[in-house]
């Protein structure tokens, strides 16, 4: 099916869950959703076949899949939860520190702002040392990544994949170990990588420029920061904050590894690891 269920090795980590091959996962039979966002839960221009089901993050974005004439639509979970049922826990759980993510271009769109202002800001909010998460597209960007480079510790989790080919199936895997090594996860705009981390322990902030993309409508950033007030500010509450970023992910929802194994169309598919 799309190529988007690879993204990220989204595809892998749910094969392993499934006690399958995580280096060749079985054909997905319909559309996993690749990020979260607050429309349908596909990715813009996602070219769909009728009647094929779609795989969503949250009872959210169901509903408004279903508004939209997307009926079969079923909630399973976002993938990085999935990965946390059978990811072995860190060998030293010490957390230090900040992990941000800038918002991040495309290959469609860059990203337009001030990223030294932006750092400066960060740089004077966070308490102990910061590691810069670049998303792929801004790391290959050398006069971008050196910006950073210079204010701190630079990463990227890897390339997150394109029509099947050089997708890092380790990217969740990558992300998961950096997210339980610092003590907060930060960005200048709330996202995946924002939920991730508190659902790996971390405490989390959304503040700073929110920069733009290219030709972007802005109108939905701005109903993402009025929708989600408990998840903006330097200083979140994380009480109030865990619980909607859980329900974005999907918490609640995730299937057994045989109950997977049948909505994504795998059960013809040898098991060859413990599920």
């Amino acid at each position: 099916m799309h190529h988007a269920n690879h993204f990220y090795g989204h595809a892998h980590v749910l094969a392993e869950y499934c006690g399958l091959d995580p280096a060749n996962p079985p054909r997905i039979d319909g559309y996993v959703q690749h990020g979260w966002n607050v429309v349908d839960g596909l990715g813009p221009g996602t070219p769909y076949a009728p009647g094929k089901p779609i795989f969503l993050w949250s009872e959210q974005t169901r509903r408004r899949a279903w508004s939209m004439g997307r009926r079969q639509a079923t909630v399973i979970g976002a993938p990085f939860l999935y990965l946390l049922e059978f990811a072995r826990p860190p060998a030293d759980p010490t957390r230090r520190g900040t992990i941000w993510y800038p918002f991040h271009g495309w290959e469609r769109q860059d990203v337009e702002g001030d990223h030294r202002r932006l750092i400066d800001e960060i740089m004077s909010t966070e308490d102990g040392p910061v590691t810069f998460c670049l998303y792929w597209h801004e790391f290959r960007n050398d006069k971008v990544r050196a910006v950073y480079e210079k204010a701190g510790r630079v990463i990227c989790h890897g390339y997150r994949g394109q029509q099947w080919l050089d997708t890092d199936i380790h990217f969740l895997h990558n992300q998961l170990a950096e997210l339980r090594a610092h003590s907060r996860v930060a960005s200048n705009r709330l996202s995946s990588a924002i939920f991730y981390g508190v659902a790996a322990g971390c405490r989390p902030a959304v503040y700073g420029d929110p920069m733009q993309l290219e030709s972007e409508d802005l109108s939905t950033a701005e109903r993402i920061r009025r929708q989600w007030p408990e998840l903006h500010g330097k200083h979140p509450d994380p009480a109030a904050a865990r619980p909607s970023a859980l329900a974005e992910l999907g918490a609640g929802y995730l299937a057994s590894p045989a109950e997977l194994r049948v909505l994504l169309g795998w059960t013809n598919e040898g098991v060859t690891t413990a599920a």
